[in-house]
């Protein structure tokens, strides 16, 4: 266990995670063709707008990307900054999935459930402590 965090500067979360959220985002796409040919049970998953759907999935490949870059940085970060990381790149872009799955969640005339909005924040709040925490470090890591 012990060689097995330092070749990874104990990150080894961020690895797991961005490999999660990539075959996400790979299931994501399948789910836009499978609309697109008109499958009725993914039209009736699917019940929001497409776009919703495409962003979540672009969101999830954004995070990967994140995610990896940060990895290959191979800068040893605190527990909760991975996690942070982890979990708020996933929150983060199921808000989108959320809406592409749930329309009223969409909907410019009428406030979403306060259950939604408490989400929203947290993963917001979650997602920009872990990003903005690990490229502090990174930067910092650059000047020693």
């Amino acid at each position: 266990m012990q060689q097995q965090d330092a070749r990874h500067a104990g990150n080894i979360v961020l690895l797991r995670g961005a490999c999660l959220w990539l075959l996400m985002a790979l299931l994501l796409a399948w789910c836009m063709v499978g609309l697109n040919f008109g499958v009725d049970p993914l039209k009736a998953i699917f019940a929001g707008k497409f776009t919703r759907l495409l962003q979540a999935h672009i969101d999830f490949l954004l995070m990967t990307a994140l995610i990896l870059g940060v990895y290959a940085a191979r800068v040893s970060l605190p527990w909760t900054v991975r996690w942070a990381m982890v979990v708020g790149a996933f929150t983060n872009s199921s808000l989108f999935l959320l809406m592409a799955i749930f329309p009223v969640l969409d909907n410019p005339n009428q406030p979403p459930p306060m259950i939604f909005t408490i989400f929203l924040l947290a993963s917001v709040l979650m997602t920009s402590y872990g990003f903005g925490k690990a490229a502090v470090l990174v930067l910092r890591s650059t000047f020693k």
